[in-house]
């Protein structure tokens, strides 16, 4: 399990150079306006999305699992303590097939989820999102 970071850049090129020295390590996946890294240490997963009105704006936050079930289980104990979520859903968002639930919390959306497979094309995922916009910037893992 690791903490998931996504937020808005002004110019990808740029936060992909920045990030890349920072943690020493190279993209998971590149794509126009898009990247994420994998970065072992600390564990974290780093989602950036090329959208310059929103720029160095938190997206949202997320916790990468392993499987389907912890992200089930996840569901389960959110529901049991009365958080509305978008229920487990099998999804195609940003390049990836996913199991994932979506959070509102008091000020940002969080996300659970597993990738389970990568996609040529980014998808078409809305759940969680209260716009298309919304969601074309900010589904992504």
């Amino acid at each position: 399990m690791r903490l998931q970071l996504a937020f808005d850049v002004r110019d990808i090129d740029e936060a992909v150079d920045f990030y890349t020295k920072m943690f020493a390590t190279e993209p998971l996946k590149r794509k126009p306006g898009y990247a994420n890294f994998a970065i072992a240490e600390p564990p974290l997963k780093l989602v950036l999305f090329e959208n310059p009105a929103n720029a160095g704006n938190l997206n949202h936050l997320g916790v990468e699992v392993e499987t389907a079930a912890e992200v089930t289980a996840a569901e389960t104990r959110v529901a049991d303590a009365g958080l509305e979520s978008t229920g487990v859903q099998e999804v195609t968002c940003c390049f990836a097939d996913k199991t994932e639930t979506w959070v509102d919390g008091p000020d940002t959306r969080w996300e659970w989820y597993v990738k389970v497979g990568d996609r040529d094309g980014a998808g078409t995922n809305t759940i969680g999102f209260d716009s298309d916009t919304e969601a074309a910037n900010g589904c992504c893992t």
